[in-house]
């Protein structure tokens, strides 16, 4: 399957179950590969047979800055429906990395990572 990918797409979003979480905008790191079969885009050479990954970030800053959760399993569930639904992508690989509890837990990186295959 081939694949477009967007790594380390920074958004904003409302999330945690922790005090002091919810006060702000948290940022979040998406890494993101969408599943499609490229021999149609690579035939026309038109974007309108591929994905467009500025339409991509911004769907997903703007999703995530109104999205207001708990959890980031929800978030990223809702995330690959979301990419799923708009961009009709076959396989979607979402991974979600939250910075500042990293940060808070003396690590590199936290987050969830989720796979998805459509038929």
């Amino acid at each position: 399957m081939d694949q477009v990918f967007i790594d380390a797409l920074q958004v904003g979003t409302c999330i945690g179950i922790h005090p002091g979480e919810r006060d702000r905008l948290q940022p979040l790191l998406l890494t993101l590969e969408l599943g499609f079969d490229n021999r149609a885009a690579a035939a026309s050479g038109k974007l309108a047979d591929s994905f467009d990954y500025a339409v991509i970030a911004t769907t997903l800053r703007e999703w995530a800055q109104a999205w207001d959760g708990d959890l980031l399993e929800s978030f990223a569930e809702q995330a690959c429906q979301l990419l799923r639904e708009r961009f009709a992508a076959r396989e979607i690989d979402l991974r979600v990395a939250k910075p500042l509890a990293a940060q808070t837990l003396g690590c590199a990186s936290v987050g969830v990572r989720l796979r998805r295959t459509f038929a």
